[in-house]
């Protein structure tokens, strides 16, 4: 069963009393779910239900629930088997043939969606992405055509990285959001493009963290290399435009952070003829 994943208001009347009416709560962290059963005045007894613990604990639940006691599973916050505990003990109950009932409620994938101002018609939840660079650039090469708006949970000392890789490989264009601390004190959304956000986090960022990424799109350009950046940068100034504009418009279309292309275009800058530094020189 769901529960909240910061506003304890956001529990809902079933929860509540399903809570009062089990034999017992199997929860992911028995002190954070003891702060809510006395939020809720309740004294249902508890027993850790977790990663660490969840396939030598399934057997004994599912023979305490064939002999007609009722449990509750919850996690920290949220939905359990949602990057949280739960899932194998699902699946074992119906396999036992004991009747599951999902209790629904506050979800920060869900949020976090309908707050990113992305498309919510057709999404995919990833969960959290892989650590490591080179397997974390290949799980957003696999995404990379995937129409369906992208929903990822991140750690905020890892946020930049993901982000910043993202861009890489979708596109620094593509359009995405950054939920904080969904329900609690300190919610925070931050929305544009990968380039823009990342530009953004330049700051230390804390809390949790759902990162929502829009999903492929016919219309949308393709990432744009350093070679065409120095490509179109040349273009620009051969048609007369001035540096400084040049890179700004570059920086426009592409979605790319300034510096980067600044950074991409550099030698070209040093060879191309810019008005910012020569507009004063006679011939």
């Amino acid at each position: 069963m769901a529960t909240p994943i910061g506003n304890l208001g956001d529990i809902t009347a079933r929860a509540a009393e399903t809570l009062g009416s089990v034999d017992r709560v199997l929860a992911e962290d028995t002190r954070r779910t003891r702060q809510l059963l006395s939020h809720l005045g309740l004294n249902t007894p508890l027993s850790a239900h977790h990663q660490h613990n969840e396939a030598a604990a399934t057997p004994g639940v599912i023979t305490a629930l064939l002999a007609g006691e009722d449990f509750a599973v919850v996690s920290d916050a949220g939905t359990p088997a949602i990057s949280d505990p739960g899932e194998r003990l699902v699946a074992a109950a119906i396999e036992a043939g004991v009747r599951v009932v999902p209790i629904p409620g506050a979800s920060a994938v869900l949020a976090a969606l309908v707050a990113s101002g992305l498309p919510a018609d057709r999404f995919v939840f990833l969960g959290y992405p892989p650590r490591k660079k080179g397997e974390l650039k290949r799980f957003f090469e696999g995404e990379s055509e995937n129409p369906a708006t992208m929903i990822i949970l991140e750690s905020p000392r890892r946020l930049a990285t993901t982000i910043r890789l993202a861009g890489e490989v979708l596109g620094a264009e593509r359009r995405a959001c950054v939920g904080r601390e969904i329900t609690k004190l300190h919610e925070e959304f931050r929305r544009g493009t990968l380039g823009e956000l990342l530009d953004s986090l330049e700051d230390a960022v804390k809390g949790e963290i759902t990162l929502v990424i829009e999903g492929a799109t016919a219309s949308a350009p393709a990432p744009v290399s350093d070679d065409e950046l120095r490509r179109r940068y040349a273009l620009l100034l051969a048609e007369g435009i001035e540096a400084g504009e040049a890179r700004r418009q570059l920086t426009r279309a592409t979605g790319r952070r300034r510096r980067d292309v600044y950074r991409a275009i550099h030698l070209a800058d040093q060879s191309e003829p810019d008005t910012e530094r020569t507009s004063g020189a006679s011939s």
